[in-house]
């Protein structure tokens, strides 16, 4: 039975790094797959999944204007998929979560999306909000702290290493630009402790 499932964490988890895997798993048994990623996200270039550790995929890009749920339903048609996978979902509208859902639950397509939970200052994001309230199922992929504890926030950094404290929710970086604390080490890090 099709599910939809959201994988989460902070960054530097190894999200991308399991949707690759995942999906290598589904083309090894000769099965067909798609995979989406945000289009403003073009760190490894446009259109591609990319892990720190060096695997990749090509992607076809998507942003708030795509109906997910038209693409795959075109693309399903002609050969069935056996599984969609989403990288960087926290960048998914609302709409599109729901479209996910109806590729689940229309289609019967698994559908398995990656990405981060809230932002630098604690909150969630749409996609991820919506994917929180409505998806099958829901999987933390831990990471840790500086300290040993699970890492469960980020914070982001300007280019000294200094804490930002306000911006725009969306601003494409690694690790470079984002450090993945627990939330003691956040709420300090915020206070500028």
């Amino acid at each position: 039975m099709a599910k939809l499932y959201f994988h989460y964490s902070t960054m530097n988890a190894g999200k991308s790094t399991m949707l690759l895997q995942a999906a290598y798993n589904y083309q090894e048994r000769g099965m067909r797959t798609v995979a989406f990623i945000a289009a403003l996200d073009d760190r490894a270039g446009r259109g591609k999944i990319a892990s720190r550790i060096g695997l990749e995929m090509a992607a076809t890009p998507f942003d708030e204007s795509d109906d997910l749920f038209a693409m795959v339903d075109n693309l399903h048609v002609g050969e069935p998929l056996a599984c969609v996978f989403i990288d960087e979902a926290q960048f998914l509208s609302r709409e599109q979560v729901w479209q996910l859902a109806h590729i689940v639950d229309r289609l019967g397509v698994p559908v398995m999306a990656y990405g981060l939970r809230t932002d630098f200052q604690g909150k969630l994001f749409p996609g991820s909000q919506e994917l929180l309230t409505i998806a099958d199922e829901m999987r933390e992929v831990r990471t840790i702290c500086h300290c040993g504890r699970k890492a469960t926030m980020l914070v982001r950094l300007d280019g000294q290493g200094r804490v930002v404290h306000e911006g725009a929710q969306i601003e494409i970086g690694g690790s470079d630009k984002y450090v993945s604390l627990c939330r003691r080490h956040w709420e300090e890090a915020i206070a500028g402790e």
